[in-house]
């Protein structure tokens, strides 16, 4: 389910991006219409949404990594040698 939001936050951020592209085009530099900024105000909730999901996921363990190059951190047993004297 959070991936699920996590895509749909993207996607939305792509529109917002899209449709401020449009407005920057139209309005041509028309001081009285404020669409341009509006989306730009939306794009940045979208941001600070989706990291704050980014960020619940991590610590909540959701959303994490597999790679095959990162074991994690070594056990404390196998890294200490073993000194009986």
């Amino acid at each position: 389910m959070l991936k699920f939001l996590i895509v749909l936050f993207m996607v939305m951020l792509v529109g917002s991006l899209v449709s401020g592209a449009y407005f920057l085009m139209i309005d041509q530099g028309d001081k009285t219409k404020r669409r341009t900024l509006n989306s730009l105000g939306v794009r940045l909730g979208l941001a600070i949404g989706l990291m704050s999901l980014i960020i619940f996921g991590v610590a909540t363990g959701q959303l994490g990594h597999r790679n095959p190059w990162d074991s994690g951190p070594q056990g404390a047993a196998s890294s200490v040698p073993a000194t009986d004297q």
